[in-house]
């Protein structure tokens, strides 16, 4: 009995130093060292200052401004990332459709005779998707462009640099990093005050 009381805290001594100390400084270490961007959440910095992730969502309200998809991570208006979930409303929810027709109302004005791109009335999954579609991006050009003066084309020619395909020629879908999109227009097109 004693033998395999003193073999059995032995066993929970070593696999806690290994795979709870060294392991998790190896992989740590390997990250830091192949990837350190992405080790370090792809972080996006302007003038010296961290403005952001590439990999996170967050909120732009400003008429100049291309709008991220809908947040349901954490209270107020989302974009909490340390409360990452969707809001788990099923399909005929009352509060879920009373939130994407509040969404419809505020953006058809924007943008009376085009369809709503689903993306700008639903949330994703994770509540903090950094990305929207491009024809989310192209509803937007209109209000994008009288508000920074330029032409649409120009806006559009802004959006057809950030957007990525599909991953490998077939995952996913095309997408437009909302972030880098809002930062590249600040230093090319920036706001009229």
């Amino acid at each position: 009995m004693k033998k395999n009381l003193l073999v059995a805290v032995l066993f929970t001594l070593v696999t806690t130093v290994m795979f709870g100390l060294i392991y998790p400084l190896v992989v740590t270490g390997l990250a830091q060292l192949l990837f350190p961007s992405k080790a370090n959440g792809q972080l996006i910095q302007k003038n010296g200052k961290i403005v952001g992730s590439s990999i996170i969502g967050q909120a732009f309200t400003g008429p100049g401004y291309f709008h991220s998809r809908p947040s349901a991570a954490g209270t107020g208006n989302g974009y909490d990332p340390t409360s990452s979930g969707g809001s788990n409303l099923g399909p005929t929810n009352k509060m879920l459709i009373d939130r994407v027709n509040g969404s419809v109302k505020t953006l058809q004005p924007e943008n009376p005779s085009t369809p709503i791109p689903v993306d700008l009335a639903t949330t994703s999954g994770s509540g903090l998707d950094p990305d929207i579609s491009p024809a989310a991006a192209d509803f937007q050009v209109p209000r994008i462009a009288r508000e920074r003066k330029m032409t649409e084309a120009d806006v559009r020619q802004l959006i057809a640099a950030h957007t990525d395909g599909r991953q490998l020629g077939f995952l996913g879908e095309p997408r437009v990093n909302v972030l880098e999109l809002n930062l590249d227009l600040d230093q090319s097109h920036p706001v009229a005050h």
